[in-house]
C-alpha cells in the first residue's frame, strides 16, 4: 500500500478532511504524490481550546492506559512497516535502507516511551536536616506541566515526530503538531494510528499550517511548553515570542570527527563515509568536519576519496542506492553554490559536487579556509570538510570553533585525551571510536550554543514536559 490520494488533518483527536490544499511532491520524481489538508488560525486556536480542556483528563489518565497506548502504536508502525518506508520514499525522498532504519527506530522510540510512562515518579525526601524541621517529612511528584505545543523539521518525518509526541503521552500532555510542510505524510499517519485508541477528547490535535499562522503554537498562553526541532535562526526567534513558557530546541549542528593516529582506519573510514552521506546529508549531526592527523591525513584522505567517489547516487528505491535527492532542487543548488564558493576562495574538491536536479554527487574538500560558508554553517547536504592537525588541543580547539555545539565524534585509544576531549568540547554528545551521527533514542540528545536549549530522548523530554511537585506533612 503506498499513499493515499489525500490526507486529512487530526482535530481534537478526529480527522478532518476539510481541503486539499497543500500538494505534497515525491522528491525523487518532482511529480505531485498526494494532497494535504491545511488548516488555518481559527483551526489552530480550536486545536489550543480542546489541548486545555483535555489536559485534566490527560493528567488523571493511569499510567498503564498510557503506556498501553504506546505500545498499540509500536504493534500498528509493525503492523504497517513496509507502507511507512514508502511513504517516506516519497515524501522524504529517502533511499529504502534510510526509510526502513527511521521506522524501525519509530517502533523503537514508541516502545522506549511505553516503558518510560509507568516510571514517571519521585522520592522521598529527607527534611531533618535541621531542628526546625525534624517533625516533616517530604515527598515529590512529577506532574503534567499541560498542553504542549509541538514544531518538527522534514528530515525526520516519523522519528523526530516521535521524540515529541512520545513523550507527551507517557507524561500526560495534551498536544498540538505542527510538521514540516515538505513531509507532513508521516505525521498524519501517525495520528491516524493514534485516533485508533481510547484517549481523552482533545488529547492530540496534527494540524499542517501555514508558517505565519503557527505563530499561535508559539505565543498562545494555553500551551505550556514549546518543543521545536529545525533551524537555530527560526528556533531563537521563537523563543524569543513565547512568553513565560519553558522552550526545549534542537537546532543543528556543523559537526566535528577528529582521527588520531592510532585509531583503526579502516573502521574511521567506513564510518565517514556513513556519518557525512547517509540521507544525503540531511542530518543535523551529519558529518561536516574532519580534522586527521597529519601522520594519517593522506591515507585517510585517498581512502575516503576513493571510498565516497564509488558511492551510488540517483533512484531512492533502489536497494544500491546510497544518496538520494535533497529536499528540494533548491537546496541542492545551495549546496553546489557553497562548495563553489569554497573552491573559488582556494579550496581543492577532491570529488563529487556535481548536481542532477536535486541530487548532488557526495563531495570532498580540504584546504577550505575557514571563513567559507561550508566550513563555518550547517550545509545539511553531502559534502564533508578535511583538514590535518599535528597538535590534539589545537584539533579540539577547532572542533568548538563554531557557533554550534551538538555532537562530536573521535577516533582514538589514548583514554587520557577521550578524557580531555569529554572535558573540553563544548557540545552535548561526545562519541568516542564513531561519528557524531551515532544517536540511539533513549540516549539524551541535544546541544550548546547555537545548537538549542535541552535534551531529547524520552525520559529527558518527560522531564521537560513535566513539573515536580512538593508535598511536605508535619507531624505535630
Amino acid at each position: 500500500m503506498g499513499m493515499k490520494s489525500a490526507y486529512p488533518y487530526y482535530l481534537a483527536n478526529q480527522a478532518v478532511f476539510a481541503n486539499e490544499d497543500l500538494a505534497v511532491f515525491d522528491k525523487h520524481t518532482g511529480e505531485i504524490a498526494t494532497h494535504v489538508a491545511q488548516a488555518d488560525d481559527a483551526i489552530v486556536d480550536q486545536a489550543a481550546a480542546a489541548a486545555a480542556q483535555a489536559a485534566r483528563a490527560m493528567a488523571e489518565l493511569p499510567t498503564h492506559r498510557r503506556r498501553d497506548v504506546l505500545n498499540h502504536c509500536a504493534e500498528r508502525f509493525t503492523e504497517r512497516f513496509e507502507e511507512l518506508a514508502e511513504i517516506l520514499i516519497v515524501e522524504g525522498g529517502k533511499v529504502i535502507t534510510d526509510a526502513r532504519g527511521e521506522v524501525q527506530r519509530l517502533i523503537d522510540t514508541f516502545r522506549i516511551a511505553a516503558e518510560e510512562a509507568t516510571r514517571v515518579g519521585g522520592e522521598v525526601l529527607p527534611m531533618d536536616i535541621a531542628p526546625r524541621s525534624e517533625s516533616f517529612i517530604g515527598m515529590t511528584k512529577r506532574v503534567p506541566i499541560g498542553p504542549v505545543s509541538l514544531i518538527t523539521p522534514f528530515n525526520f518525518p516519523y522519528n523526530l515526530v516521535a521524540h515529541k509526541i512520545a513523550p507527551a503521552i507517557a507524561a500526560g500532555c495534551p498536544f498540538v503538531l505542527k510538521p514540516a510542510e515538505k513531509t507532513p505524510v508521516g505525521a498524519l499517519v501517525l495520528g491516524e494510528v493514534l485516533a485508533e485508541c481510547d484517549l481523552p477528547h482533545g488529547a492530540f490535535s496534527i494540524l499542517n499550517v501555514p508558517r505565519d499562522a503557527a505563530q499561535r503554537l508559539t505565543e498562545d498562553e494555553r500551551f505550556k511548553l514549546l518543543s521545536f526541532t529545525g533551524s537555530d535562526k527560526v528556533g531563537w526567534m521563537l523563543k524569543s515570542k513565547a512568553g513565560k513558557k519553558p522552550v526545549v530546541m534542537e537546532l543543528g549542528g556543523n559537526a566535528s570527527c577528529l582521527v588520531d593516529q592510532d585509531a583503526d582506519l579502516d573502521d574511521a573510514v567506513d564510518r565517514l563515509v556513513f556519518g557525512g552521506f547517509y540521507q544525503s546529508g540531511q542530518s543535523c549531526i551529519s558529518v561536516q568536519r574532519v580534522q586527521i592527523h597529519r601522520a594519517v591525513y593522506d591515507e585517510v584522505r585517498d581512502r575516503l576519496v576513493e571510498k565516497v567517489g564509488a558511492l551510488k547516487r540517483g533512484d531512492p528505491r533502489n536497494e544500491a542506492t546510497f544518496v538520494g535527492p535533497l529536499i528540494s532542487e533548491s537546496d541542492a543548488e545551495r549546496v553546489v553554490e557553497w562548495i563553489d564558493e569554497a573552491v573559488e576562495k582556494g579550496a581543492s574538491l577532491l570529488v563529487g559536487g556535481e548536481r542532477d536536479g536535486s541530487v548532488v554527487r557526495p563531495a570532498v574538500l580540504e584546504s577550505v579556509p575557514r571563513d567559507c560558508r561550508i566550513y563555518d554553517e550547517e550545509l545539511f547536504g553531502p559534502a564533508i570538510v578535511l583538514e590535518p592537525f599535528d597538535d590534539f588541543d589545537d584539533a579540539l580547539e577547532l572542533i568548538n570553533r563554531s557557533r554550534y555545539g551538538l555532537q562530536a565524534g573521535l577516533f582514538l585509544r589514548d583514554i587520557s585525551k577521550i578524557r580531555k576531549a569529554w572535558d573540553v568540547l563544548e557540545v552535548g554528545g561526545v562519541i568516542i571510536n564513531d561519528v557524531p551521527s551515532f544517536r540511539v533514542d533513549h540516549m539524551p540528545y541535544g546541544g550548546v550554543k547555537d545548537s538549542g536549549l535541552g535534551r531529547e530522548g524520552i525520559r529527558y523530554a518527560i522531564e521537560d514536559m513535566t513539573e515536580i511537585r512538593l508535598l511536605a506533612i508535619r507531624e505535630p
